[in-house]
């Protein structure tokens, strides 16, 4: 029985056809590659990832190709044709009383796919628009967020005393507040300023503040990773060759705690997507003439017993970003798992 240990706890099988003089002697980043390739769960919720990124991300092609719409100006008094008939957009005399206007429903053509809003917009072109504001921020939001946890706890795991102190208070300072209490405080105040430094439409506004109140989630879990790292032998046979501090952080330590920021990552995308989603609902997060997955469930709430595809399609969108991330993340976690233990028959 030959056994490679990297802990005390659970078995991963090989893949079949895998002996185990093929494991001996590979890093632990390539052995977590294969049992990633092995989790079809996990490989299916990328490719699931994956498609509505790309997707989202041809909302151009769509819009003036297929749709032939212009997504962020108005169309009350437009056209469109359904089964070989000219209607109205915007149709007068909705709902069961024949009075009022309608945004015209689902035609399931290329054309207001999914129907339109209420100032004539096509729904479909706008989910698609608002995915990319949505990704951008909850990506972008994310990695910042990831980036300065990981150097912070870095500087605090490793020097600890003083500096650790002293950056752990302020993260605690900022964990006591309520997320979304906070972000929509940071928000009012950047919103509110008669002369801001930034312009309110910008989208780096939500997403340094929807980064700066997750830092403290990212930074715990990897000080302790650093704190525990710190204490290794190998660490220790570093220092006693004299090796600089600089060395230790970036070549000893930084790449025994990368592990730990990418499972974190995915999660942290999914999470920064639904806060941001919940801000624009608000009204505080993305601004106009932006549209996001939450502006766009704003804008249909309205709409719910007439035309609820409008709310229905952006919070569908939420739901399968948000369960392929959190599926991709644990997966990872699996695959990364320092714990896992792989046993094999000779």
């Amino acid at each position: 029985m030959a056994e490679f240990a990297f802990g005390p706890d659970e078995d991963v099988v090989l893949a079949p056809g895998e002996a185990a003089q093929q494991i001996a002697g590979k890093s632990p980043w390539r052995l977590a590659g294969r049992r990633l390739a092995r989790d079809r769960v996990a490989l299916g919720a990328f490719a699931l990832f994956l498609l509505i990124f790309l997707v989202c991300l041809s909302a151009p092609l769509y819009a003036h190709h297929l749709a032939h719409t212009v997504v962020f100006g108005s169309n009350l008094n437009g056209t469109t044709t359904v089964n070989g008939k000219t209607v109205q957009v915007i149709q007068q005399g909705g709902g069961k009383l024949g009075i009022g206007e309608n945004p015209i429903g689902p035609t399931w053509h290329a054309n207001y796919f999914i129907g339109s809003d209420t100032t004539g917009r096509d729904v479909m072109a706008r989910v698609l628009y608002g995915g990319r504001v949505s990704l951008g921020i909850g990506i972008g939001s994310a990695a910042i967020c990831c980036l300065f946890a990981m150097v912070l706890a870095l500087l605090a795991g490793f020097f600890r005393g003083a500096t650790d102190a002293v950056l752990s208070r302020v993260m605690d300072l900022i964990w006591a507040f309520p997320v979304y209490l906070l972000a929509i405080s940071l928000a009012t105040v950047l919103l509110s300023q008669t002369h801001p430094i930034i312009n309110p439409a910008s989208l780096w506004i939500p997403t340094l503040i929807i980064a700066i109140v997750y830092i403290p989630y990212v930074y715990r879990p990897v000080r302790g990773q650093v704190l525990s790292t710190r204490e290794k032998e190998y660490v220790e046979a570093a220092v006693s060759q004299g090796a600089s501090n600089r060395r230790l952080m970036f070549n000893e330590i930084l790449p025994n705690i990368l592990s730990t920021v990418i499972v974190l990552f995915p999660l942290m995308i999914a999470t920064t997507i639904l806060t941001e989603s919940a801000l624009s609902f608000l009204g505080i997060g993305v601004q106009s003439p932006h549209a996001s997955w939450g502006t766009i469930i704003q804008d249909g709430q309205d709409l719910l017993y007439t035309r609820p595809w409008v709310a229905i399609a952006p919070g569908i969108m939420i739901v399968l970003t948000v369960l392929s991330l959190n599926v991709l993340g644990d997966g990872l976690r699996d695959a990364l798992d320092p714990r896992a233990k792989i046993r094999a028959k000779e």
